[in-house]
């Protein structure tokens, strides 16, 4: 019988393990970055009979050869696509490396009898771990944590691409209420946002001053999702829904009451509104908030284990 029955944690040891020993890193200095993407560059890409081999044997036998060869040789698609999130004030090595992680995290996850690419299919895990390396390095306090005002952290360079705004200063009024709109936030979190995030260095800086290495935005990958991306996001977004769908049922009316008002709505309501409404204290109701949201994350952790395996 294959490996298939191992363990996932076990599995994602043996990638963590392989990557810190034999892929890329990108050492400090100015022309660390031009090294590295000359190294990765080296990997061949695999022809799509290849691909499923290399996969078929990572997932059914547990090859490490097999998972470094799929991981090496979409290195430069995660170089492409952590050069779309520069400019939040992080190093790009860092960027990169996050994407690295997302990247082993799709290999790890990747079913080639489904029919997909592993590009396809590692693109949101790639996007996801360098989205949540910004947001943790950032604060959310300055930031905002609505999930509109997440929306609009990600999104604000190309909505001022669509409109023709990519000028230096501040957003022309008529384009600050047309962003507004779009993403639903105030116009001062869109003027707001737009000066912290403007800092960025022009994409058509050379990658290298003393050779022929191309601009930045060479490496830009295209963000327009085609259908297998959508499809694949869109079982993504399904799968978390019903994991939550499912913990949510762990919860008796007043916890789940709570919950939904504290953690879930686009504006909470406060512990004042909420302990007139059931008749205790604030003190009370954020007690109640905090073991709900432990019995949730311990309920959706459990399903995502059960779904992939992993249950040590």
């Amino acid at each position: 019988m294959g490996s298939a029955a191992n363990p996932v944690k076990s599995e994602l040891r043996v990638l963590r393990k392989m990557a810190t020993k034999s892929l890329p890193t990108i050492a400090n200095g100015s022309g660390g970055l031009s090294r590295y993407l000359e190294e990765i560059r080296r990997f061949p890409m695999l022809e799509p009979n290849q691909e499923y081999m290399l996969a078929k044997r990572w997932r059914e036998h547990g090859d490490a050869e097999a998972a470094h060869e799929l991981i090496t040789s979409h290195l430069r698609l995660v170089a492409r696509i952590a050069m779309g999130y520069r400019g939040y004030g992080l190093p790009i090595g860092e960027v990169i490396s996050e994407g690295n992680v997302g990247l082993m995290q799709a290999v790890k996850r990747f079913e080639p009898d489904r029919g997909f690419r592993l590009a396809t299919y590692a693109m949101w895990w790639i996007r996801a771990s360098i989205q949540e390396y910004i947001l943790r390095s950032w604060s959310l306090v300055k930031m905002g944590t609505t999930a509109a005002q997440k929306k609009l952290f990600f999104n604000l360079r190309r909505a001022k691409s669509q409109l023709q705004a990519l000028e230096d200063g501040d957003l022309r009024p008529e384009h600050v209420q047309s962003i507004a709109k779009k993403f639903g936030v105030s116009e001062e979190d869109v003027i707001s946002m737009n000066r912290r995030l403007g800092g960025d260095a022009s994409l058509n800086a050379p990658v290298r001053a003393d050779s022929e290495s191309g601009e930045w935005q060479d490496w830009l990958v295209d963000d327009g999702p085609d259908q297998e991306q959508l499809l694949v996001e869109t079982q993504e977004l399904g799968r978390r829904k019903s994991y939550l769908s499912d913990a949510l049922s762990s919860l008796n009316d007043r916890e789940r009451r709570i919950f939904e008002a504290r953690r879930l709505a686009e504006d909470p309501i406060t512990l004042e509104e909420l302990s007139t409404e059931f008749g205790v204290s604030r003190e009370r109701i954020r007690q109640i908030e905090v073991r709900a949201f432990e019995k949730v994350q311990k309920a959706v952790q459990n399903s995502a284990r059960l779904e992939t395996g992993d249950v040590a």
